[in-house]
């Protein structure tokens, strides 16, 4: 199944899209790009369904071609305080108001949002696999995200981060219980298998 370009022909539409959720450590990224109507390329698909090498590739590609785009950033301090739900929308938002130009409507990838600034949205699950905006912005926000988590593994190696990305994998969470949680890591997060302990 190949990606549709656009949902309405006339609209300047916005994709939207996350990365990094699911993580224990690190802030989570959004982007929001706007693509010609005839944008199409075949490597683009859902970031998690293409190469790392590719996603570099693309994310060139999208930046020289796209209308606009543009990445949000939520600390993982801030989703400490407002839970990962809303930081995602909050990283969303933050793409979004750095567009150079103002979307009519927005395609979010997933199935809630919370509404920016009186523009219409659409929530659509799996979107990154359906609309070329939605995954080019999940090109966007992992990659981004990659190089983040990977400049964060270069001061603090201990917990893997230039492999887990910081995804609770097995030896990222023994690390947690080894070395103890950052600065970085998400504490309202169970970090350790039975949250032996808690750290503040």
């Amino acid at each position: 199944m190949s990606l549709k370009a656009y949902l309405h022909k006339t609209i300047v539409e916005a994709g939207c899209d996350e990365a990094g959720r699911g993580c224990l450590a690190g802030s989570v990224f959004a982007a929001a790009v706007i693509l010609p109507k005839d944008f199409h390329h075949p490597l683009l698909n859902d970031s998690k369904k293409v190469t790392e090498a590719n996603r570099y590739k693309l994310r060139e590609i999208i930046e020289k071609e796209a209308i606009a785009h543009a990445v949000g950033e939520v600390s993982s301090k801030e989703i400490d305080e407002i839970n990962i739900l809303n930081a995602s929308f909050l990283a969303m938002h933050r793409a979004i108001d750095k567009l150079q130009q103002k979307p009519e409507s927005l395609l979010i990838d997933g199935n809630r949002f919370k509404e920016y600034k009186g523009i219409p949205h659409q929530c659509i699950i799996k979107g990154d696999a359906k609309f070329a905006s939605i995954a080019a912005a999940s090109v966007l926000a992992k990659t981004y995200r990659d190089d983040y988590m990977n400049q964060l593994h270069e001061k603090d190696p201990r917990y893997g981060w230039l492999n887990n990305k910081g995804y609770g994998t097995e030896s990222h969470r023994e690390a947690i219980e080894k070395h103890g949680a950052t600065e970085h890591h998400r504490h309202s997060f169970q970090l350790v298998k039975w949250d032996l302990f808690h750290q503040h």
